[in-house]
């Protein structure tokens, strides 16, 4: 079980982790939490429906990784969007998903450091992490996340899959990331796994 999801009985996952992993695991949620932002919360004495049905923004995001997390409804990967309909169809469909997309994502970082967070502390210096079904869906997707951030930080492309990027000398300052993206895709793939019958 080290290093890697297995399946459990009943359904679910477990992994054990060591305090670096459970560490750098509730860092990175934490990080991810501060990316997408707080989140809106009605005003005191705000109608509570009106908040949900609040619009979002039209204009996709500057940050790229935030332009990864959410991107374009209409504008494919390698699209300029250029046409004004495209442009108008991406607009209207972010401005009434977008705020929803991001309160999913918060829920779902915000799952994995309270799970971290509740682990009770093994003998050895680390912990068994076990997830029930519905969690291993939260896991999954917050996985997701922090993997596209960083891969969009790194400029990870298609072609890097066996590019110079993942043999990098330890003195390259983007060694520890890539280290992390390349984990973290251990995990993701792993608990993909045990969830296949």
């Amino acid at each position: 079980m080290p290093g890697h999801f297995e399946p459990v009985p009943g359904g679910g996952a477990a992994v054990a982790l060591d305090d670096v992993e459970v560490s750098i695991l509730r860092s990175l949620a934490v990080q991810l939490l501060e990316l997408i932002g707080p989140g809106d919360t009605p005003v005191e004495g705000e109608d509570p429906l009106a908040a949900l049905f609040a619009e979002g923004p039209s204009e996709p995001p500057s940050d790229p990784a935030l332009a990864r997390l959410f991107p374009d409804a209409y504008a494919g990967p390698g699209a300029d969007g250029s046409g004004s309909g495209t442009q108008e169809a991406s607009a209207e469909f972010r401005r009434f998903t977008e705020n929803d997309l991001r309160t999913h994502k918060r829920e779902d970082a915000l799952a994995v450091v309270r799970t971290l967070d509740s682990l009770a502390p093994a003998a050895e210096g680390g912990a068994v992490l076990k997830l029930s079904p519905e969690d291993c869906v939260r896991w999954l997707r917050a996985l997701n996340d922090l993997r596209l951030t960083i891969g969009t930080r790194l400029e990870v492309t298609d072609e890097d899959e066996s590019s110079a990027l993942y043999r990098l000398p330890d003195s390259d300052p983007r060694k520890p990331m890539v280290m992390a993206y390349l984990w973290l895709g251990v995990l993701q793939e792993t608990l993909v796994e045990t969830l296949l019958p």
